[in-house]
């Protein structure tokens, strides 16, 4: 759907900027890319799709790329000439092709400094790890099905405060993760590849810097918030996973493909870990076959930590903004290649 006159008139075709915004259904669509299309500048024309390959005349004249979760490949990149930059509607980034993109030279960014979707993906963790600790799950389907089940539960229900939170990534969002685990009275530590500045670690109730490995010996509760690259995927495997205490449970809201998911079915099912509050899936959606989703003591949800309607705002202004600030020839933030 292109949202401005299309083609430019002759006389004003070599200053106009097109902006070629891939917009999944799942995260709204073209009504939602509509919407941005109003926040750009005179002297740009937006052309808003559901997938990459919806338009190839749109991509060939793209200057500009937007994309939703869509995904962007070497192939995409390659057929689009004009392209210099992919702007990521999101913190994660891992479904654009970093190396094809360095190769072209093409910056592409997310929106790691906005905090967009923070206060949405900390509140998603603490109800997955709440659900865990009050056995939530378990206890609405025991009443359902008629079943008093405070007897048989009351064993594994458990409390927040006292408990240790391992962080393995703390950035922003883990940050606001840190902050809520605070007023909880939970006992901070956190994997990174540099500790926090000493106030910084004082605000968060003295979070203390750990080997992953430490890290996961130490933690009752254990939460992701890393990004998604060869270097962290399938950073809990087999052998990590074995490192938690059986009584510990794991929590991700970042990528499915940071936890080998057929290792976590295996652990929950033997009862070496209690339980795991499980947002995001590889691939998603996930397939029936995937073990995890009848694995024992699981609390899962559809991806949807950072897709509340306030949270989607906020995202996509983030990412419409540095894109505007790029065609005003200011610098870029958020770069990630």
């Amino acid at each position: 759907m292109t949202t401005t006159p299309d083609p430019a008139p002759a006389t004003e075709r070599h200053t106009v900027r097109h902006v070629l915004a891939v917009v999944s259904p799942h995260v709204g669509g073209r009504a939602a890319g509509a919407a941005l299309a109003g926040l750009f500048p005179g002297q740009t024309r937006v052309t808003v799709v559901e997938s990459t390959d919806e338009d190839p005349a749109a991509l060939r004249d793209a200057h500009l790329l937007i994309t939703g979760l869509a995904p962007v490949t070497a192939a995409h990149l390659a057929a689009a000439p004009s392209l210099e930059l992919v702007q990521c509607a999101s913190h994660g980034f891992d479904y654009v092709d970093l190396d094809a993109a360095r190769e072209r030279g093409i910056p592409v960014c997310n929106i790691g400094s906005s905090g967009a979707e923070k206060q949405n993906v900390a509140e998603q963790t603490f109800a997955l790890m709440l659900a865990l600790a009050k056995q939530l799950v378990p206890a609405h389907t025991a009443l359902v099905e008629a079943d008093w089940a405070l007897p048989r539960l009351q064993q594994s229900i458990t409390e927040l405060s006292g408990k240790t939170l391992g962080i393995i990534g703390l950035g922003h969002i883990g940050e606001e993760v840190a902050r809520r685990a605070v007023a909880f009275d939970m006992n901070i530590v956190y994997a990174g590849p540099r500790p926090l500045a000493p106030e910084t670690a004082a605000r968060l109730g003295g979070a203390r810097h750990l080997s992953l490995d430490e890290l996961l010996r130490t933690s009752d509760y254990v939460t992701l918030h890393a990004p998604l690259t060869d270097a962290t995927r399938n950073l809990l495997d087999a052998d990590r996973l074995a490192l938690l205490k059986p009584t510990a449970f794991v929590i991700n809201t970042a990528r499915g493909a940071l936890i080998d998911q057929d290792a976590l079915a295996d652990a929950l099912t033997s009862g070496a870990l209690a339980g795991a509050g499980i947002d995001v899936f590889d691939p998603e959606p996930p397939t029936a076959a995937l073990r995890l989703l009848k694995a024992p003591h699981v609390v899962l949800s559809p991806h949807v930590a950072g897709v509340t309607r306030e949270t989607l705002v906020r995202i996509a202004l983030a990412a419409v903004q540095n894109v505007i600030d790029h065609l005003a020839g200011k610098p870029l933030r958020d770069i990630v290649s």
